[in-house]
């Protein structure tokens, strides 16, 4: 878990917070309510919960042979293909994080993705050859591959070959529809935790913000580097210490970078991004350590995004913050 979720269960007091969890896309799932309806069950909003995760798992999971995803993959007539409502929503904001991070997320990444390994057929990890590489990238770059068609939602495939991954946003889309779910029940309390990214609502059973630890990225240890508060906000970290493989001494991350075709390699080692939604902390965090600090700190500027990289520098770890989570690390939001 890349957050650690601080003081939530301190100090109890009635009514105490419902708490569920359970296992979805690969991870665990948790969810704090403070303020649950008594007329809701605990199971009954559980079975809200994961009928709703189900939900997303048949439209998003490239894990699943039979979602609409796969569907989608798996399609070569070169024709429009029709999109339910969430999955036209994702993709097209996958798109606008595409265009607005200069090309560092891209959800056609995903012959890459397979190349290298870290794809779901878990296949041998080898380093690929250049000419691998190289015909890997013909079919990689949303803009000239995919066309979104709006007012008939649907999705035109340049290339009839071309593969669409989503792990890289659809776990922040599904936090988001439960937190839509709760919110139905008139739920207003609450705080939505999948894999370690997450979104709050509200306060917590004490009234105040949410105190939420970000993990230093160690392998051996959950160490918590930074905490921060926050209310009515989204956060996803993404890192490339954990998923990795060695050869010949080189480390291979399993973030790839969609314009070169390799793992990236700069030092940025975690990056946190804060936004109104779980889907748009997590496609960005995924881009931004693509970019690295450097150009992600540039972009991150330019754009106003809360942003928080941890870099490696010999023996430890150096950080920094874009202007904007400055700004609400200081309480000036």
């Amino acid at each position: 878990m890349l957050f650690i979720l601080i003081g939530c269960f301190g100090d109890q007091k009635e009514p105490s917070p419902v708490s569920i969890s359970g296992q979805t896309m690969g991870t665990t799932y948790n969810v704090t309510v403070v303020d649950n309806p008594l007329s809701l069950s605990k199971e009954d909003l559980k079975k809200r919960i994961e009928e709703t995760l189900n939900d997303v798992n048949e439209k998003m999971s490239n894990w699943y042979e039979q979602s609409e995803i796969s569907t989608i993959n798996n399609d070569k007539r070169g024709k429009p293909i029709d999109l339910s409502q969430e999955l036209f929503d994702v993709i097209n904001i996958s798109t606008d994080i595409h265009n607005r991070s200069n090309g560092a997320f891209d959800i056609t990444a995903a012959p890459l993705i397979n190349l290298w390994g870290f794809g779901p057929n878990n296949s041998e990890r080898e380093i690929p050859s250049v000419l691998e590489v190289k015909a890997a990238l013909e079919l990689v770059g949303q803009t000239k591959l995919l066309k979104l068609i709006p007012g008939l939602n649907q999705l035109k495939k340049r290339n009839p070959e071309v593969l669409i991954n989503l792990s890289a946003i659809a776990k922040g889309y599904g936090i988001d529809r439960v937190a839509s779910t709760l919110k139905e029940q008139k739920i207003q309390n609450f705080l939505v935790e999948i894999g370690g990214d997450l979104i709050t609502s509200g306060t917590n059973k004490n009234g105040k913000s949410w105190s939420i630890g970000i993990e230093a990225p160690k392998i051996e240890s959950q160490i918590v580097q930074s905490v921060i508060k926050i209310k009515d906000q989204a956060m996803a970290t993404s890192g490339d210490y954990k998923n990795f493989f060695e050869k010949n001494g080189i480390r291979y991350s399993h973030i790839i970078d969609p314009k070169t075709g390799y793992p990236i390699r700069h030092k940025t080692l975690s990056v946190t991004v804060l936004a109104e939604s779980a889907a748009l902390a997590d496609g960005w965090a995924t881009a931004m350590l693509v970019l690295g600090n450097n150009d992600g700190m540039i972009v991150a500027n330019k754009l106003n995004i809360p942003v928080f990289f941890i870099s490696s520098h010999e023996e430890t770890f150096i950080t920094s913050g874009s202007d904007e989570f400055k700004k609400i690390v200081a309480g000036k939001h």
